[in-house]
């Protein structure tokens, strides 16, 4: 599914959620903020402030077996996990109300939980798909399957999904785009590097086991491996890059029915749509290549494989809910290959994951019924506001945008929906049933509610109340088509903000976060989105140069950092978060100078409120990440590596260069001329 959601961060960080047996009150009340022993003093800060702030804590930790990587949003995610397993347990022992909140929430915890059941079961849950996949004659009826699964919370081939139009941003459309592929992205067919060329090794293997857990003997599921990576290559080729996808407008085809049925001759355009219960005279192809070569390649590969590659994508995307040799090889490929991690996580962990993955706003109803306060609601709509204000004087006072793009400018930032916490208006999963003892019909029960939310979005306009993150999230975003900024209830506790903290604390922290998820507003994507979400092009064409022109000094200057000795960060497909990350920092700094601390001079633990504001935002980034998440983050993931979400921003920041008396000849400086004016 494309989304245009930009997060400010890309692991799925959730679960702020307490003890239920706990109060607000109940919570000690800390006193420290900084960790002055997490600091190398012995790296210049002119050198390497990420070393600076955090190096000594990056020298002494280990990341754990079962994690990717380890540090401040590991630990609170952790954390929150463990709380949140307390109030699954509490409420799992209680004896809840049939169909109340509690009830589905706990015994979708309990049915995951029990693996003895499942281990039971091995691939019978997953059976009655299979079965209809063997009975697939042709390719005629290939396409009808692949279309019909959808209701069922399955659906293959065609990447289907419902979103607001993008230059119609109150109507829903029909949408299509590429799929057909397993690995992360196209790059992972295609590159000859050692490290992918054993990942394509481990990968054949993966299917090979799936198939023959299944039933298959091993030297056809050998066979079937190496022709199902054959055909995925095949399909990989059509695929957009991840920087290509990156282009709003590019991705942007309006068909007529009649005329997308001419991109696929030999598919039954109007017959998928009714399969698929979309109602509708056009739709939008994001990437029509992948539907042209679909189209040949349905008729020219045998049907035998075709059914093969079904067989095991259905095999792959249930495998973490059958049997434990199921489990036990996902995590092989997955979790070992490519992440890198040493050992599974504990199953009560991956149920925490599940519930509010899949309940996540009945999960989230029973937080804020009992963390999230007005108080804190209030308090972090003043910082938003603060940093509003600032941004709309940066705005105004910005020297290379011209006066009609500046009111334009201003017109979309006055224009920003501020959601805070929790939805006004809750979904609701009354279609959906759990039972203490069904975990695999349990997760079907919600596949297919939500398919069946999403299909009827076609019938009604847009509705802005929804959010695309659960309330327990530890993360934030920007939603273009919405032109709103989304905080969670989540992430509004330390290291991102507390309310006993100093303001240089909670602003290098938190009012970085709402700088950054501003900008995007405004970055090489969002800025192609007027005020009231459609895409349309609302700059003067030499504002529009300039802004390009800055761009691509941020494009240059991060390509040139590299991670694993020579692996490059790719400055294009990381620009839109690096303008976020630079202009979050300067409207955070800026806004920070408006508080009483921020034009004092007092010292805390040494370090001046400059200084302190400073090491707030490089702590929050201390974080080690595995050398396999990393190659797999730097090959898809548009947010650059911790390291440089500190120092690309800070070397860009006058205030910065101050505050630490960086001069030529540190080894990160960049004079003046060369820094990033944008935002």
């Amino acid at each position: 599914m494309k989304t245009r959601s930009y997060a400010w961060l890309a692991m799925p960080l959730v679960f702020a959620i307490a003890c239920k047996n706990k109060t607000i009150t109940d919570v000690p009340v800390r006193t420290v903020f900084f960790d002055k022993s997490g600091m190398d003093t012995t790296v210049k800060p002119g050198d390497n402030f990420f070393l600076y702030a955090s190096g000594n804590w990056i020298k002494k930790t280990e990341i754990p077996a079962s994690e990717r990587g380890w540090g401040s949003f590991y630990t609170l995610y952790d954390d929150n996990q463990k709380n949140l397993h307390t109030i699954l347990d509490n409420l799992a022992a209680q004896n809840n109300e049939t169909g109340s909140k509690e009830q589905k929430v706990a015994d979708y915890y309990t049915s995951g939980m029990d693996t003895v059941a499942i281990d039971k079961l091995g691939y019978e849950p997953v059976k009655p798909l299979l079965d209809k996949i063997a009975a697939v004659k042709d390719y005629k009826q290939l396409i009808a399957f692949s279309a019909d699964s959808f209701k069922d919370g399955d659906g293959f081939l065609f990447g289907f999904y419902v979103q607001p139009d993008d230059k119609i941003s109150t109507k829903n459309a029909a949408q299509f785009g590429q799929s057909g592929i397993t690995l992360p992205n196209r790059d992972y067919y295609f590159k000859t590097d050692t490290a992918s060329v054993k990942i394509r090794a481990a990968y054949v293997k993966y299917i090979a086991k799936l198939l023959t857990l299944s039933g298959t003997d091993a030297a056809t599921a050998a066979k079937d491996a190496n022709d199902i990576l054959k055909l995925e290559t095949t399909i990989a080729a059509s695929h957009s890059t991840p920087v290509e996808l990156r282009d709003p407008v590019k991705n942007y085809n309006k068909f007529a029915v009649t005329d997308f049925q001419k991109q696929m001759p030999d598919v039954d355009v109007k017959d998928l749509l009714s399969r698929l219960g979309a109602k509708t005279d056009t739709v939008l192809v994001g990437q029509p290549k992948y539907y042209q070569a679909l189209d040949g390649l349905l008729k020219s590969q045998p049907i035998d494989l075709w059914k093969t590659d079904l067989e095991f994508t259905a095999l792959n995307g249930a495998a973490n809910s059958l049997s434990k040799p199921f489990r036990d090889a996902s995590f092989e490929f997955w979790g070992k290959t490519l992440s890198g991690q040493k050992a599974d996580k504990p199953r009560w962990k991956k149920m925490v994951t599940n519930v509010d993955a899949g309940l996540g706003e009945l999960l989230g109803q029973v937080y804020v019924e009992k963390y999230f306060t007005a108080d804190a609601k209030k308090r972090m709509l003043d910082l938003v506001n603060n940093l509003q204000a600032v941004y709309k004087q940066r705005i105004e006072q910005n020297s290379w945008m011209s006066p009609e793009t500046k009111k334009r400018a201003v017109e979309k930032l006055a224009a920003f929906t501020k959601k805070i916490g929790y939805p006004d208006k809750w979904k609701k999963y009354d279609d959906v049933t759990i039972s203490k003892d069904a975990y695999y019909q349990n997760r079907q029960s919600i596949a297919k509610h939500d398919y069946k939310e999403m299909i009827d979005k076609l019938s009604k306009p847009v509705d802005r109340t929804e959010w695309g993150m659960t309330p327990p999230t530890v993360n934030a975003y920007y939603n273009p088509q919405f032109n709103e900024i989304v905080f969670p209830a989540g992430i509004l506790q330390f290291p991102f903000f507390d309310k006993d903290a100093d303001d240089a604390i909670n602003y290098g922290a938190i009012g970085a976060v709402i700088g950054h998820e501003m900008t995007h507003g405004f970055d090489d994507e969002g800025r192609q989105y007027d005020k009231d979400g459609n895409l349309k092009d609302w700059w003067t064409k030499d504002d529009a140069a300039k802004f390009k022109a800055r761009a691509q000094v941020v494009v240059d200057q991060y390509s040139k950092y590299t991670v694993l000795n020579d692996l490059h960060v790719n400055g294009q497909l990381t620009l839109g978060e690096n303008l976020a990350d630079i202009g979050g920092v300067a409207i955070a700094y800026q806004a920070f100078k408006n508080t009483p601390q921020g034009k004092g001079d007092v010292k805390i633990d040494g370090f001046t409120p400059d200084q302190r504001f400073f090491l707030s935002f490089g702590q929050v980034w201390r974080i080690k990440t595995r050398d396999e998440t990393m190659r797999m983050r730097i090959s898809g993931d548009p947010h650059s590596p911790e390291m440089y979400r500190v120092n690309g921003p800070l070397f860009n920041t006058a205030a910065f260069y101050k505050a630490f008396d960086i001069k030529p000849g540190d080894k990160l400086y960049r004079p003046e001329s060369e820094r990033v004016n944008v935002w």
